[in-house]
């Protein structure tokens, strides 16, 4: 195995992509996902990809996974995050990570557009999952294959009051 000074063994090569060549989506209506990498490209360390939403957009609803830290980075406008029962209100800039088996949601704002860069470390095959998304957005799957696919994707949902009396 690979070894650098001072540092753990390496499982993989370093991963450029071209934000010009990433896969794009729209896993909902005004909520475009860009896939920039994926489990299998990062030697499981890691998966990562941007969330783009307009006004009024659902966002990701109630769901924790049991594997993974899901992590955010608001890279522009204001997003709403359910953590645990609690609803936070992240700003351009803010940093949040979600430990494993924590319920979590998120969401642009009222009346905001939000991106994000949205991680899981470690690695998550989630590429995939968003294709599903995809197709469920565009009529080709259902949403009961996204919950047939819960374990699959370690993507486990629940239910909040919280998030859903947010304004």
């Amino acid at each position: 195995m690979n070894r650098t000074p001072n540092s753990a063994p390496r499982s993989h090569q370093p991963l450029l992509t071209r934000g010009g060549a990433a896969e794009a989506l729209a896993d909902a209506p005004g909520s475009v996902i860009t896939l920039f990498a994926d489990s299998d490209t990062t030697g499981g360390a890691l998966t990562v990809n941007t969330a783009r939403f307009e006004k009024g957009a659902a966002g990701a609803p109630v769901h924790f996974h049991t594997r993974a830290t899901e992590f955010f980075f608001v890279v522009d406008g204001t997003l709403q995050v359910l953590v645990g029962e609690k609803v936070l209100t992240l700003e351009k800039g803010d940093f949040l990570a979600v430990p494993p088996n924590i319920p979590h949601a998120f969401a642009p704002a009222p009346d905001a557009t939000a991106e994000v860069l949205v991680g899981f470390t470690p690695g998550m095959d989630r590429f995939d999952y968003y294709r599903l998304l995809g197709r469920v957005h565009d009529g080709e799957a259902t949403v009961q294959d996204i919950k047939d696919s819960s374990e699959k994707y370690d993507n486990h949902y629940a239910r909040s009051q919280a998030w859903d009396e947010r304004v």
